[in-house]
């Protein structure tokens, strides 16, 4: 059973005190006014307290889940109150200074809930509609502000200013069309939050520091997927060399992957997440690099020696993986029995020289077999996100 409740004080000055409907108020004297505020900031502080306690005081994770939606949809019923006073309220007045303070405090009372609490929020509900207009207006001034904070740096201007009109576009959906539900305001709000604390850090490198936020936020809008894209495309195709551009493109790769995502979190939940979008499309670019470099055209003239050479290297399959990857890989397959051999050594005798990767022509098969048994946490994680890649490509076929 849900029990607790301290809003009894604010819910009486707004849907009674303040309320021109049903009370005729008049706050004439500044002692008055300052008297109101310093209640209103109070009670604010009782509510805070209130609700920290719930959390830390329960045991029941049924009765605390309860509690917190009750504060969060009661505090939501005041907002759209205070704001409907607030609409009735024709002159700047005394009244309207109490209720511009009600509303900063109700908004501070539930950023708490829903930056702290959230895993207690039915986070698929409907969005009201006043909430969401004040949502609105709030986040308006803060792009405005990071917008402001981030313009005179280039290598985040462009990508911010995609991010700007996808999250303005979002929330101009005209209401009668699209829901909105708390996940998806709750998903902008704190992205701002990260956006507001990113350094404006002039990087030289090939993802800036934007680049890897919207990235560990999963920010999968397809137009900043398609702009990191081309500009990681416009990159690689600097170089002339299909060689080179190999070892760019496979460079670029494995900088993306170091980069996690937050579990649980995505911008667009009707699309795939931004890790498998940009995964495919380095898998295509590498597939068409390959096939370029093994069709291209060899000189009919030529010493013995190159030719030679040449066709050893056909014989080699170029892994995007690792050499400590790989041996994961080799030493699983073995204890699986997946392939047979006499020992594990003959595995990695018999697959490894016909194996490169592109910093590593000639691979030793008895160094890799011993890094299979001292393999690092980020490579375990390289080879399942592969490995599940995999998994999902053989189901489409």
């Amino acid at each position: 059973m849900c029990e607790g409740y301290v809003l009894e004080w604010l819910d009486t000055l707004v849907t009674v005190t303040l309320n021109p409907v049903k009370t005729k108020t008049v706050i004439t004297t500044p002692d008055e006014i300052l008297k109101i505020q310093e209640q209103v900031i109070t009670q604010k502080d009782k509510v805070q307290s209130a609700i920290k306690s719930t959390v830390f005081n329960l045991n029941d994770e049924a009765k605390i889940r309860c509690l917190i939606k009750k504060y969060h949809s009661s505090l939501i019923t005041l907002l759209d109150q205070a704001l409907e006073d607030l609409a009735l309220i024709s002159e700047n007045g005394s009244v309207k200074q109490v209720l511009d303070l009600i509303i900063s405090c109700i908004d501070e009372l539930l950023t708490l809930i829903e930056h702290r609490f959230t895993s207690y929020l039915s986070v698929d509900e409907r969005v009201p509609t006043t909430y969401l207009a004040v949502f609105k207006k709030e986040l308006t001034k803060r792009l405005s502000t990071i917008d402001k904070k981030l313009r005179g740096n280039e290598a985040y201007r462009q990508a911010f200013k995609v991010v700007k009109q996808e999250l303005e576009a979002f929330l101009m959906q005209p209401s009668d069309k699209y829901t909105y539900i708390f996940q998806e305001i709750f998903y902008i709000r704190d992205l701002c939050l990260e956006l507001e604390h990113l350094e404006a850090i002039d990087d030289a490198t090939v993802y800036s520091r934007l680049d890897e936020l919207l990235i560990n936020m999963n920010f999968n809008s397809k137009t900043y997927i398609y702009f990191l894209t081309q500009r990681l495309a416009a990159n690689i195709n600097n170089i002339e060399q299909a060689g080179e551009k190999m070892e760019r493109l496979l460079f670029c790769l494995k900088l993306f992957k170091q980069y996690h995502k937050k579990p649980g979190i995505i911008f667009n939940p009707k699309d795939a997440d931004l890790h498998k979008q940009v995964s495919n499309w380095f898998t295509q670019e590498v597939f068409y690099l390959e096939k370029k470099i093994h069709y291209s055209i060899i000189p009919i003239k030529g010493d013995t020696a190159p030719k030679e050479v040449s066709n050893k290297e056909k014989q080699k399959l170029l892994s995007v993986l690792s050499v400590d990857q790989m041996a994961l890989i080799l030493r699983a397959a073995d204890d699986l029995k997946i392939v047979m051999a006499r020992s594990l050594n003959s595995v990695f005798k018999n697959i490894v020289p016909y194996l490169s990767t592109p910093y590593q022509e000639n691979i030793s098969y008895d160094s890799m077999r011993s890094k299979s048994y001292s393999a690092e946490i980020r490579d375990k994680e390289i080879v399942t996100e592969t490995l599940k890649l995999m998994i999902k490509k053989i189901s489409e076929y």
